[in-house]
């Protein structure tokens, strides 16, 4: 009765409601060589404690006690008890959205202080109530710029996340946006002499992504030099929030456009995640989605409004900023609580953690294969090229218990058998090891076979 609601009783009320005796009769009109007449070929059914047990049992074979070094854009941090034990309550887990403001004071209060965080550690002036995650930020982030400069074109960095690209591709298809991709160099950084020459009187942004895809940080003074000279306006996509923990915020951006699933998000199989825009004050009006404000009661007691709702749902649709449906309270909740348990230290110690985790993984992977970008500044990931494809390492890795890097092949087929490597604060030592060794091995084996090669030739 829990999964299947409706009873014969049900079911026959159903029936006669709609004027048929049976199920038979409903099915009728469907010709008899597209029904089935024999039972479904499945398990017998079970019951309620023996789905749960299956599942546990699946969970367990699929990712517990696993080391993982993917990243990517979806980050394993450890994710504090008490945020799960926050949210959990009632007022904050059953609300929706605040459609009725003046009535949801908690939610706004939340919400007010996840802005005024946010624009703390970004070092913008103002950032709205959350997005649905980064990719989405970073599309609206470059819509903005385009309604602020009256301009009809973007450039975007191929260093921005692939499935970010993807996604822009698909608002500016609809948009009227005509997109251009600015390459990287041998550093993993944007090609500075590239965008200049791409650049034009149209270009109402520039998309960068900094960490970017690579885990380099980019020159963010340097392009937005380029930009505002040229009358562009310069986005800067933030995967990876921990970053900001010890990377200096980019300030000479106009709009951050950010996913904070980092902050105490869990992975969840790709979301729900959390993304946001921060911005300058002067651009606020064009900022999508919503912004709560402190105010004083007529009893002069502090309270909190939505100040600003530029959606369609909330003014005429030809005034909105866009049609996004509602902010991620619940999420932005997690980000909330997370950056308040850690504060300025703890996330800096945090983010030197991930960053010292990730600089000794890479100086041992480039003992023994060949470390991408490596001159280059980069925070918790970084590219190894193996002589062997990355994706039959990574097999051989799932028996150790660890999931291995991205394979790249897919997104940058130049890059041959690259694949892109994170560590976090909960990635150990001992994984790490055992990682480097299997691909050490898998070096010298490649080694021995092309030496064995060469000898056959010669005979």
């Amino acid at each position: 009765m829990r999964y299947l609601p409706k009873s014969p009783a049900d079911r026959e009320a159903m029936l006669q409601t709609i004027g048929v005796r049976s199920i038979d009769d409903l099915f009728a009109p469907i010709p008899a060589e597209y029904r089935l007449t024999r039972d479904l070929n499945i398990p017998r059914q079970m019951a309620e404690s023996e789905i749960v047990d299956w599942f546990r049992q699946r969970s367990r074979e699929s990712g517990e006690g696993y080391t993982s070094f993917l990243g990517a854009g979806a980050y394993l941090h450890y994710r504090p008890v008490v945020i799960d034990a926050l949210i959990s309550r009632g007022e904050f887990l059953t609300a929706y959205t605040p459609y009725q403001a003046e009535f949801a004071q908690g939610t706004l209060q939340a919400i007010f202080e996840f802005q005024s965080m946010i624009c703390e550690l970004t070092g913008m002036e103002v950032a709205n109530a959350s997005m649905y995650d980064g990719s989405t930020a970073a599309a609206e982030a470059v819509m903005m710029a385009a309604r602020l400069t009256g301009r009809s074109s973007v450039l975007i960095a191929r260093s921005l996340h692939p499935e970010y690209r993807e996604v822009m591709a698909t608002y500016a298809t609809h948009q009227g946006l005509p997109m251009s991709t600015v390459p990287f160099t041998a550093t993993g950084r944007i090609d500075l002499k590239g965008l200049e020459q791409s650049i034009t009187p149209e270009t109402a942004c520039v998309l960068i992504q900094s960490p970017n895809f690579f885990g380099v940080i980019e020159d963010v003074d340097a392009i937005a030099e380029i930009a505002h000279k040229h009358g562009a306006l310069l986005v800067v996509s933030i995967a990876e929030a921990v970053s900001l923990g010890i990377v200096e915020p980019p300030r000479s951006a106009d709009i951050i456009a950010m996913e904070t699933q980092s902050f105490g998000v869990p992975l969840g199989f790709g979301g729900p995640y959390c993304g946001v825009i921060a911005t300058r004050e002067k651009f606020v009006r064009q900022m999508p989605g919503r912004l709560a404000g402190q105010t004083t009661d007529s009893n002069g007691k502090r309270g909190f409004v939505l100040t600003l709702a530029t959606r369609e749902q909330h003014i005429r649709r030809e005034k909105a900023t866009s049609n996004i449906c509602t902010n991620q309270a619940l999420v932005a909740l997690m980000v909330n609580i997370f950056m308040t348990i850690y504060g300025k230290v703890g996330l800096k110690e945090l983010a030197k953690q991930n960053l010292a985790k990730t600089e000794y993984a890479a100086q041992q992977f480039g003992k023994h294969a060949k470390l991408l970008f490596s001159g280059s500044p980069r925070f918790n990931e970084f590219v190894v090229e193996t002589s062997e494809d990355p994706s039959a390492i990574n097999g051989r890795l799932l028996g150790h218990k660890i999931t291995g890097g991205l394979t790249l092949k897919k997104f940058f087929p130049e890059l041959g058998n690259a694949a892109l490597w994170c560590c976090t604060e909960m990635t150990t030592r001992s994984a790490i090891d055992t990682a480097v060794g299997l691909v050490a091995d898998s070096e010298r084996s490649v080694r021995s076979m092309n030496d064995s090669s060469i000898e056959e030739q010669v005979r």
